[in-house]
Order: C-alpha cells, then structure tokens, then sequence
C-alpha cells in the first residue's frame, strides 16, 4: 500500500518562528513544502531553527524553497549573509560570465545548505525585451536569449553541483511583460512564433532541469483568456510539449494580483490546467486555509517528478570550500586575474 502523498502546496509562516497554531495546521494539511521570506529571517540560527521546526511539524524532510536570486531579490541579505550580485552584472561580464553564473550558483547553494534550506527559485530564464517593465530588469543575465540560457544553465549547475535544487523561472517567459504580475495582470499579445524563436528559446534549454516555474501572464496567441498559470492550453501546449519540460511545476505565487478569485479558486484553478504545485507565500493564515481546502494531495505523476528531482541533488559540498569561490567571483567582478 503507497504512503499517503502530500497536499501540492507549498505554504509560508508568518514570521521568524513557527507559531503553536501554524505548527498544528500544518500537522494537518501536510503540505508538500514551505517557503521562506524576508519576514521569516533574522539571524543563520533563527532560521536553521525555523527550517527545523516547519520539518518537524509535518514529520519528514519536506523541502524548504527561497527566492535567492543575488541582486535585488534576495531573501538573505547583509549582515548575516554575503551581497551576491544581480544576474545581469554577470551577464555583462563577456568571456568569464559562464564560470561566473556557475560561482555565483555555487555560492547561493553554500549560503542555503548552511541554513537546511534545499530549493531555490532560480535561475531567472526570462528575456527582457525594451520598454518591458521593471519586474525582470536586472534579473536576467542579458537580452538575447541564447546567451540568458547559456548562464541560466550555468547557475543552475551550480546551484546543483552546491546540493540544492534550481526552480527555473518564469516559464514560458515573463521578459516580454509591460505590467508586473504581482500587482495586475500582464497580457502578451505577440505572435506565437516570435514567442516561440525568442521567448521559449531559454526554456527550451533549460527543459532538463528537474524544476520550474510558470508565470502569471496572459499569452493571447496561446489562451487570451486566462494567465499560463490557470491556462491548460499554455501548460500542456506550450510548457509541456512545445518546450518539452517535463519536471516538476509549481504556479507562481497565488497572493499575487494578477490572478482573480479567492485562493481557493486560484488554488483549484493552477491545478486544475496542469501545474504539479500550487505556490502561496504570504503567511497568512486565512488565506491559507482557503488553499488547502481547495487543494489535492500530490498526483502520482507529480510524485515521480518529484522522486526524480531527489535524484539530480549532489552531496553538499565542505562549506569551507566557498571562501575560494567567493573570492574567485569577487575578482571577476571586478576585472582582477583569479
């Protein structure tokens, strides 16, 4: 008889410790996994002890995911953890940007191992285009989408080579995007061919990677009804088939404004059109008990993209090995011989 699968959700907490009600709630729904905000970090030993605790309270090594990108998006920051840069100041490095992008996810990985934490939102696969918003900027390693795969690839090697899972993002491509999807909804209105030759390009590459993440956009040459997260035509069509990932999937954040209903409606809707988990980050109790009435426990497929997943997870490395890493990105950056 197969063990009971866990709920496809991964949840947040609303602080640095784990509260007794969320400790019970989580005994309860199970969810598949947890994830870490600025809110929930104080010091490395706060958050080995939250890490800890958000394990302990569904009994098994659920994992922990953060959105450590370097740059502007990062969760741990100064004084307690190192400033890693954006993923466009390694793009602009010309030769030396492929060893950079795998030292700078070399470096994420040491940062999360350290604190128990094992799957990162990144690396950022998304092409910017001119005039798109701000949302991406910086978080791209460039422009032109083969060179985004090539270091996008080469974070997550690093990442991967550092024991920690990369989550690619934002599948099928958030470049294009004039509005940020954490506030409206972004609609897309580019031909799907031209889409296809630039957006999918890095994701197409990239389509190996055990992780990914889908965005909350409206693509209208795919499904101009609904954003890809929600959209069963953009998830099976074009992220499963015409980029062929088939790795484990989760929704972006359900908290986010560019989704309308309640979260359960949001929840029931992003697995409904094929994402294997739904993400919801903000904490917030209510919200979150509406997600997991809404939700399902893991599918069989969803399980087995997650067992293969476990697979592609290397040892963590001695942590003493970073100092030389970090001093080796250091001097790339800025422009000394290693």
């Amino acid at each position: 008889m197969s063990a009971k699968r866990p709920l496809a959700l991964v949840l947040g907490c609303a602080g640095p410790r784990l509260l007794p009600e969320e400790k019970a709630f989580f005994r309860d729904a199970d969810p598949f996994g947890f994830i870490l905000f600025r809110r929930n970090v104080e010091t490395p030993e706060q958050v080995r002890a939250l890490v800890a605790d958000l394990r302990d309270s569904v009994g098994r090594h659920a994992p922990v995911l953060i959105d450590q990108e370097g740059g502007r998006v990062a969760r741990l920051r100064p004084p307690h953890w190192p400033e890693l840069p954006a993923a466009a100041r390694i793009g602009a490095l010309g030769d030396d940007a492929p060893h950079a992008a795998w030292l700078h996810g070399r470096l994420l990985a040491a940062m999360l191992s350290d604190l128990g934490i094992d799957v990162d939102c990144a690396p950022v696969a998304d092409v910017p285009v001119p005039g798109a918003h701000d949302v991406i900027g910086d978080r791209a390693f460039a422009g032109d989408p083969a060179r985004v795969a090539l270091l996008a690839a080469a974070q997550a090697k690093g990442l991967l080579d550092g024991g920690v899972l990369p989550v690619v993002k934002h599948v099928p491509g958030h470049g294009r995007a004039f509005a940020d999807s954490h506030l409206e909804l972004p609609v897309v209105t580019t031909p799907l061919a031209e889409l296809d030759a630039w957006d999918f390009t890095p994701f197409k590459a990239l389509a190996g990677l055990p992780l990914a993440m889908v965005a909350h956009v409206v693509y209208t040459a795919i499904d101009p009804d609904r954003p890809a997260s929600v959209s069963p035509q953009v998830i099976g069509r074009i992220v499963r088939d015409a980029i062929g990932f088939d790795g484990l999937l989760f929704s972006d954040d359900l908290s986010m404004q560019a989704l309308s209903g309640s979260v359960g409606d949001r929840t029931a809707a992003v697995l409904a059109a094929g994402c294997d988990i739904a993400l919801h980050c903000n904490g917030k109790m209510d919200e979150m008990r509406d997600a997991v009435a809404h939700a399902a426990p893991l599918t069989a497929v969803a399980d087995r993209r997650w067992a293969r997943a476990q697979g592609e997870r290397r040892p963590i490395p001695p942590a003493e090995e970073a100092t030389a890493l970090r001093a080796a990105l250091a001097d790339m950056l800025t422009g000394r011989m290693a």
